[in-house]
């Protein structure tokens, strides 16, 4: 304990206006998505199939992509399978591998919704931030992301 690297004040800042604020944020984006009756990881996982080639992203490639498990990824897909926004498609010369496919019905519900959920994102945080503001979030965001995926 002696030789922590304590956070100085504008570290401490950061750190606190994250913890405070973060799931906050994200509970009030959702709560924009619940009158479509989806919560934010069926729409995270509908726009990225929804900007994959031809709609359609392999299972374990999708899994890796929300940071869920198979399993996981097979508990968030049952929704969005259910409404019929999304399909699993074998790949013909390989039935071993599997497709999550956007439907034409979930791409339409999607154009729908996003400029609901694009409002909600600039209301609730965007439009407070100047345009450096939002580049270093992006770097800073950028940069987290990275180091939360390579081992210590």
């Amino acid at each position: 304990m002696a030789n922590a690297k304590w956070l100085n004040e504008a570290e401490m800042k950061a750190w606190r206006g994250f913890v405070t604020t973060a799931a906050e944020l994200h509970r009030v984006i959702e709560s924009d998505l619940a009158q479509f009756g989806i919560d934010g990881g069926d729409y995270q996982l509908l726009a990225m199939l929804s900007e994959a080639p031809e709609h359609r992203v392999q299972l374990c490639d999708l899994a890796e992509m929300l940071r869920l498990s198979r399993s996981g990824l097979t508990r968030r897909m049952e929704g969005v399978v259910r409404a019929k926004f999304v399909e699993r498609v074998s790949d013909g010369s390989d039935r071993r591998t599997a497709y999550a496919h956007l439907t034409d019905k979930g791409y339409a519900f999607l154009k729908k919704i996003a400029p609901a959920h694009v409002k909600s994102v600039r209301n609730r945080l965007i439009d407070h931030l100047s345009e450096n503001e939002i580049k270093a979030f992006g770097s800073a965001f950028s940069k987290i992301g990275k180091s939360l995926s390579t081992p210590d």
